[in-house]
């Protein structure tokens, strides 16, 4: 089986390698810095010594997972700790695909790209279900592609790349399709913390068998490179979960289990809400630019990505290119996620530099 590079890697390297100063853009890794109390319980990790620098528990630091149940109400056995949301994810679709239930993985277009990739790892067959211009995912329409083969129905919110927030009615009725087929819904929470709308609803709310959640650290304490990630299976997944878990990775990072628990306990509300708020920010900066710039545009409800499309600019892998040279700004072409759109770029709002990022687009596309 042969595996594509994400185009993730070829526009980062193309950018790398430019000429001039280079805005990026292309990435998720938020740029404001973890909370005090990371760096705080990795000193704090780093005298212990001894014992505590061998193998966790497979399945994550017993305390940390405490913490994590805690907080998502639910029972601690239902929580792995793993090395990021990709692995989380991973774990997930491989426990759907494994069941017998059939071969299918429904996801949206556009699509997060690594689903797509992790579901021909695992020998599944993709199902697209196209969402509306906003993003929006009509549960309707997952039923009018769903089947007795479908396994597993993924679910991203806030979405990556639309920045759609699925509401309560979505959700339930999303748990209620997985339910109906016996599949199992995947729903990626990652970006849970930036919600702008209000509307968010975890899949955790409904209590059922045929859904698991999956989360991260990555993005809600800035520490992309820490992976330390979760996934919350209801109890009849998690022994073949944590077995996948333990035969691929072992273990996550203990030293970054233990700073995260330091941080989840020592770390208050208005860490995030002053993120959620910058990010916010950054979005009414880098729109207003975009109307400057006689670009369409998606308005994301949550997370922190935005999709463009410019006058006769396909989003190309090519215009991708041009910009990075010409413009000075790196964002990632619409192919990358799907046919869906395809004309479209999409900028990651992780930067200080989104007004000055804006601004080179719309003096760009002003000189055409």
């Amino acid at each position: 089986m042969e595996y594509e590079e994400p185009l993730f890697f070829r526009v980062m390297e193309y950018a790398a390698h430019a000429d001039g100063d280079i805005i990026d853009m292309v990435s998720g890794n938020p740029d404001w810095g973890s909370p005090p109390a990371l760096a705080a319980g990795l000193h704090q990790y780093a005298d212990t010594g001894g014992r505590e620098f061998q193998y966790p528990p497979s399945e994550g630091l017993r305390e940390l997972r405490e913490e994590i149940a805690q907080r998502r109400q639910v029972d601690s056995d239902q929580v792995i700790v793993t090395n990021g949301a990709g692995e989380a994810n991973y774990l997930a679709m491989g426990r759907a695909l494994e069941r017998g239930a059939g071969s299918e993985v429904v996801m949206t277009d556009p699509v997060y790209p690594y689903y797509p990739g992790k579901t021909n790892m695992l020998g599944g067959d993709q199902v697209y279900v196209e969402t509306a211009r906003d993003g929006r995912l009509d549960p309707a329409d997952v039923r009018e592609v769903v089947s007795e083969e479908t396994a597993c129905i993924m679910a991203t919110t806030p979405n990556n790349p639309t920045g759609a927030v699925y509401g309560e009615d979505t959700m339930r009725e999303l748990v209620a399709i997985a339910e109906e087929h016996d599949a199992l819904l995947v729903s990626d929470e990652v970006y849970d913390h930036f919600d702008f709308s209000g509307h968010f609803t975890s899949a955790l709310e409904f209590d059922s068998d045929h859904r698991v959640v999956v989360n991260a650290f990555s993005k809600s304490m800035a520490i992309t490179g820490f992976r330390v990630g979760y996934c919350v299976a209801p109890p009849d997944h998690v022994g073949p979960m944590k077995s996948r878990h333990m035969l691929t990775n072992v273990a996550t990072t203990r030293p970054g289990q233990a700073a995260v628990l330091h941080a989840l306990t020592e770390t208050g509300p208005a860490y995030y809400q002053e993120n959620r708020q910058r990010l916010a920010e950054r979005v009414e900066t880098f729109t207003d630019a975009l109307d400057d710039a006689g670009a369409e545009y998606t308005k994301p409800d949550g997370g922190f990505y935005v999709l463009a499309r410019f006058p006769d600019f396909p989003g190309t892998l090519e215009n991708t290119f041009e910009l990075v040279d010409e413009a000075g700004v790196a964002g990632m072409p619409g192919s990358g996620f799907g046919t869906a759109r395809e004309d479209w770029l999409r900028f990651a709002l992780v930067t200080p530099r989104v007004e000055a990022a804006a601004q080179r687009l719309a003096d760009y596309f002003a000189d055409r």
